[in-house]
């Protein structure tokens, strides 16, 4: 006998799309589901709706830095409310920074996510198509980041712009001094990428938390190969952006309805 299929209404869709890749996971207000992922280029409002299948869910929660992907999201949404994330909305951070629409949907995710889950300062390595990283302040604010090619990309753009250099999968080299052109690739791939990010991590400390304990907390496709041999960071968070929109999906809705209800509670003189 098929089982009967629950009406139960889930409380978010979440949805993070980089430019690689596009992430979704159900959420309560507490915890995600197990995320599933597709690739960016594939996204279209039919995927969304397979994936929704026939699960209602109060609100779609967007994280997105391909505004392209935007409309299809819009069109498999249909009556449903979206939140989309932007430097508008409470982010459970304040924001320093001279442009802050300009900062990705992503990074503010993952400031947010940190804040909350960790505490500040804070500092998140997020390995995808770029790597950055993100500053949150012992003020629990925002103050900016660094950006740089992704590993991936780095690998990549070698094989593509030399004639002898072959695709290389990412794992972890068994020796620093490579016997074969693959295995110097992926020596200087994997050892390389962990000084990039050795180096940055160490010069923000420096520069704006002398002498203070940071959280270094990494996120991405990557973070478990690179981070898992840098003690400077001591957490690899894979599902960090999502865990991100699921907060601010809280602050800003439940905060929300908690002011309305006592606007209102005492505009009637309870």
């Amino acid at each position: 006998m098929p089982r009967a299929i629950s009406t139960r209404t889930i409380d978010y869709l979440l949805i993070d799309i980089s430019n690689s890749y596009a992430k979704f996971a159900f959420a309560s207000t507490k915890r995600l589901s197990t995320p599933a992922r597709v690739a960016t280029r594939k996204l279209s409002s039919g995927v969304i709706s397979r994936f929704l299948g026939d699960r209602k869910v109060r609100r779609i929660v967007v994280s997105s830095v391909v505004p392209a992907k935007n409309s299809a999201i819009a069109k498999a949404a249909k009556k449903t409310e979206v939140i989309w994330l932007d430097w508008k909305l409470n982010l459970g951070v304040e924001i320093d920074y001279p442009k802050p629409q300009s900062i990705g949907a992503d990074r503010l995710a993952n400031a947010a996510a940190v804040a909350e889950l960790y505490g500040f300062p804070a500092v998140v390595v997020d390995f995808g198509t770029a790597v950055t990283f993100d500053i949150v302040s012992e003020r629990r604010t925002y103050i900016g980041g660094v950006i740089a090619p992704g590993l991936e990309t780095m690998t990549n753009f070698l094989y593509q712009r030399t004639a002898l250099l072959p695709r290389i999968s990412l794992k972890e080299p068994r020796l620093a001094v490579g016997k074969s052109t693959t295995a110097a690739m992926l020596s200087g791939a994997v050892f390389g990428y962990r000084g990039l990010v050795r180096e940055i991590i160490a010069r923000i400390k420096a520069e704006q938390f002398p002498r203070k304990k940071v959280h270094v907390v990494a996120t991405g496709g990557y973070a478990r190969l690179i981070a898992a041999r840098l003690p400077e960071i001591r957490v690899v968070r894979p599902h960090l952006t999502l865990e991100g929109l699921r907060i601010i999906a809280n602050l800003n809705v439940y905060s929300s309805r908690r002011q309305a209800l006592s606007v209102r509670g005492f505009s009637e003189g309870r």
